[in-house]
């Protein structure tokens, strides 16, 4: 084994040896969608207490593989409810149609173009039921109203424009998010999708200025908020286009996490370059 062949090896194992199972040198992750706008509130629950699940769900960019580790989004709760009747959060995450999907959709809306997949990512999903996350909410402001919302009103082709079903007054939370297990994902483009549920009364997820504005993180395409219940799944519609004609909309969440240092890539790949080398090198021998 040469000189050059033996550094190289040396080099490409110290330089996995520094980053470890989890990446040694990270930097901060940090996305939002800015503070609602007050113009909507959309439900999004799990199934429970004889009702169905009905999901609302809003996209993001990750630019370069990143590790998700918590997650804040704001919605509304009856007037007069406690904090503690919020028993259950769940938040998966989806890529874009037509990944996890069957393609071409069933028709049964206008368009699946932009919207998310038929199914959530498996790996990346988790439930306070399970222990898989935790979560504390706090209260932001005890009257807040919204423009609309949508709740009943998600229906097949060709009823879709319901108009919404009116304003709403509750109370403006924020459910803050810490993943127990954190969600990995590579460079690509997803939605997020949480849902809240109550022992009594519905969770409104608000929405957020589309596009997005000051205090928010801009990224382009900035696509607009979904939603479907279990009577419409595997299908979406579009909450501003087809069922309120008022929008489009965001929703208002944030994520944060860590993301590889670029020091820490250059490493990684010089290190799977070296073992690669000197695996030919074998060969050769």
């Amino acid at each position: 084994m040469s000189l050059l062949s033996r550094t190289v090896y040396v080099t490409s194992l110290l330089a996995l040896t520094l980053l470890g199972p989890s990446g040694a040198a990270a930097g901060p992750f940090v996305f939002s969608t800015g503070n609602p706008d007050g113009l909507i509130g959309t439900l999004s629950r799990p199934a429970g207490g004889g009702t169905i699940q009905t999901e609302t769900a809003d996209d993001f960019v990750l630019g370069q593989p990143t590790r998700i580790t918590s997650a804040a989004f704001t919605g509304l709760i009856p007037a007069g409810a406690p904090l503690t009747s919020l028993t259950q959060v769940e938040i998966e995450f989806y890529h874009v149609f037509p990944g996890d999907s069957a393609n071409p959709p069933s028709g049964k809306v206008p368009t699946r173009t932009n919207s998310p997949g038929d199914v959530e990512i498996a790996s990346a999903t988790r439930d306070s039921a399970g222990g898989s996350l935790s979560f504390v909410a706090a209260l932001l402001n005890p009257s807040f109203t919204v423009a609309n919302s949508v709740v009943n009103g998600i229906n097949p082709s060709p009823n879709v424009f319901t108009r919404g079903e009116g304003p709403v007054t509750g109370q403006e939370i924020l459910i803050s998010v810490n993943f127990t297990t954190p969600i990995d994902l590579p460079a690509d483009h997803y939605f997020f999708r949480p849902e809240a549920l109550l022992s009594s009364g519905n969770f409104l997820w608000l929405s957020a200025p589309k596009p997005i504005g000051a205090g928010g993180t801009p990224f382009a395409p900035d696509l607009q908020s979904w939603t479907r219940n279990d009577d419409l799944a595997p299908d979406w519609l579009r909450i501003g286009t087809d069922i309120t004609g008022q929008g489009p909309f965001n929703a208002a969440f944030s994520l944060a996490g860590t993301v590889p240092a670029p020091s820490t890539l250059l490493l990684l790949s010089f290190g799977l370059a070296g073992i690669g080398a000197y695996r030919g090198w074998r060969c050769e021998r």
